[in-house]
């Protein structure tokens, strides 16, 4: 089933002609929107940041109090917060989201659970945060790469049945009072980590005290690391005192914004441990089945709106901060192949240890590989591979 079976075909043919998603949102606005003032936003990137009306609070308007899992200055956190701003707007005020500091009313790994319990209303966070309730929450975001980029995990989730997926190993598996949306993929291949020293061997891992998270725990320690759990705002501390040795979060922008350039020098990219990391916002069941059906409509789709914005703002900002470390003297070099091929051998290892006992996990890992198997030989054969050096060379002289 497409993502538009929620929507009338008969509205969105009456608004087609603006091109889709948009043309929803912007029925939306039309026929919800006050009257608003234009007060300057700040720029802080994306779409949603470049224009925010001060929407007036509408009559008997609903509040949901959703918990952030990012610092204030991680890109992440503008990402949820240009969502909120969003479900402001279109809603008219009928629906606004306080948009609560990570750790405000419970820690990272405990927001689904409060999430389920009603304590707050929704959590913006990934999957890898309870890695430790199942396994296979893992495979979202932070499993096998099989060779897709992060547009195609994007449409697996929407159209590959992944969302559906998710939803049955939360509800029925879990038993959390949830549902959720997939809220984008964080840019691009995360880098292999942060290091004194560069990496030229998978032996170079061995006795090394490594940070990461969720199913490539067993990738870093396959090639000979002993991996330690450390929060994302602890770990250029933790490398500073000597904790951790080395450690990988997430991409220049946000490694930034936590302070692990100013405690490592190297960063090593071209990974296979995690092909991106998967954004998702949780919300409580019961106050998602008394919202209003319009007012989900404008919750779903602005979500999957700020998947797309949340893409190209990191584009943005990552090249824009890879440039400025570079200036500062970060170094980034690409992981040589013998690691490469050393992590694919240990993804074979973690994927059939993880199968023995987990019904759940080879029911998700045997769509995902479908839908590769669907995607990739039709992406190979008409997609020149990009980034493309060739016609980056031949770019035109203006």
């Amino acid at each position: 089933m497409g993502l538009l079976s929620s929507v009338s075909r008969r509205s969105f043919l009456k608004t087609g002609a603006l091109g889709g998603l948009g043309a929803f949102l912007s029925a939306c606005l039309s026929s919800n929107a006050p009257a608003t003032s234009s007060a300057p936003a700040a720029a802080t990137g994306g779409t949603a940041a470049t224009t925010q009306p001060t929407t007036a609070p509408a009559a008997n308007a609903i509040t949901w109090k959703i918990q952030s899992g990012w610092a204030g200055n991680d890109i992440f956190q503008t990402m949820f917060t240009n969502w909120a701003a969003s479900v402001n707007e279109i809603s008219g005020g009928r629906l606004r989201i306080d948009a609560l500091p990570v750790n405000s009313v419970t820690n990272i790994n405990a927001a689904i659970d409060a999430v389920s319990a009603g304590t707050i209303d929704g959590a913006h966070h990934v999957p890898a945060y309870y890695y430790g309730k199942d396994h296979a929450v893992s495979l979202f975001g932070t499993g096998p790469m099989m060779g897709m980029s992060t547009s195609n995990w994007l449409a697996w989730f929407y159209y590959g049945g992944g969302q559906d997926l998710y939803s049955k190993l939360l509800q029925n598996k879990l038993k959390l009072n949830v549902v959720s949306f997939m809220a984008g993929f964080a840019g691009h291949n995360q880098p292999l980590g942060w290091f004194k020293t560069e990496i030229k061997s998978p032996d170079d891992f061995k006795g090394m005290k490594f940070r990461t998270v969720g199913l490539a725990t067993g990738i870093y320690q396959f090639m000979g690391a002993s991996v330690i759990s450390v929060a994302g705002a602890d770990v250029a501390s933790s490398l500073d005192r000597g904790v951790i040795d080395a450690a990988e979060f997430n991409n220049p922008t946000s490694d930034a914004a936590y302070g692990i350039p100013d405690v490592r020098k190297i960063c090593m990219t071209q990974s296979y441990h995690q092909p991106s990391e998967m954004l998702v916002i949780d919300i409580n069941k019961a106050k998602w089945d008394a919202l209003p059906k319009d007012l989900q409509a404008i919750v779903k789709w602005s979500i999957i709106a700020s998947a797309a914005d949340g893409e190209w703002l990191m584009q943005n900002k990552n090249a824009e901060d890879f440039a400025a470390l570079q200036k500062k003297g970060i170094q980034f070099i690409p992981a040589p192949q013998s690691v490469r091929d050393a992590q694919l051998n240990a993804w074979d290892k973690v994927v059939s240890d993880e199968s023995k006992d987990n019904p759940d996990f080879v029911t998700i890992l045997k769509a995902q590989r479908a839908w590769a198997e669907k995607i990739y030989p039709w992406t190979s054969v008409i997609d020149i591979k990009t980034p493309d050096p060739v016609s980056f060379d031949r770019r035109p002289k203006v």
